[in-house]
């Protein structure tokens, strides 16, 4: 289905090997141009239905667009530089907090992808914020002024970032324990409720 412009939603069909290229060459960042009916269209894709069991597209939206028009879409963030860096070197480990951020360009001027290195990261007091990241001529983010502190990265000592998975895990255990205990006591106040009625 094609949806965008000035036209009513135009609902169309491929085969699926068609549908399975165009899917994995564009994502839902990188405008593709569809021809139907003769007739050329620019369009991004918003939305994806894949069957679960045979890993199968069942349906996209696409969005259709023009080359002039400044859009907002989702395009995915790459570390590079990895095992490169003063902290890992000192036996640091680094994870990406975030895997993509929202993006305003003109359809020619869309990264397919934003490359942050993180070469200069050297200590656990360190990280990597969306600030820090310089984008090609023509590209924002969508929300520049709230964005600019989202973090990218942090550098974790590896006993710190154990010592908070076992935390987090003995969290997730005590809550289970919680609600264990609260189940029989409810049943007794149900069943004690039933008697009296």
């Amino acid at each position: 289905m094609v949806y965008g412009g000035h036209d009513e939603p135009i609902s169309t069909q491929s085969l699926d090997g068609e549908t399975a290229k165009v899917v994995h060459a564009a994502g839902k960042h990188t405008p593709v141009h569809l021809t139907i009916d003769g007739k050329k269209k620019l369009a991004i894709i918003k939305t994806i239905e894949i069957d679960p069991v045979k890993h199968r597209v069942l349906h996209i939206a696409f969005h259709a667009i023009k080359q002039n028009d400044v859009i907002t879409t989702e395009v995915p963030i790459i570390l590079t530089g990895k095992g490169e860096s003063a902290a890992e070197k000192a036996g640091l480990i680094i994870l990406q907090a975030i895997e993509s951020i929202e993006v305003k360009a003109k359809p020619a001027d869309l990264p397919e992808a934003i490359e942050v290195s993180v070469l200069e990261l050297a200590t656990d007091e360190d990280k990597l914020v969306l600030g820090d990241v310089t984008l090609p001529e023509g590209v924002e983010f969508a929300d520049a002024e709230h964005d600019a502190e989202l973090v990218i990265a942090n550098v974790y000592e590896p006993a710190a970032l154990e010592a908070a998975n076992e935390a987090a895990a003995g969290d997730a255990e005590d809550e289970s324990e919680v609600t264990a205990e609260a189940g029989p006591e409810d049943a007794e106040v149900s069943a004690e409720a039933e008697k009296s009625e």
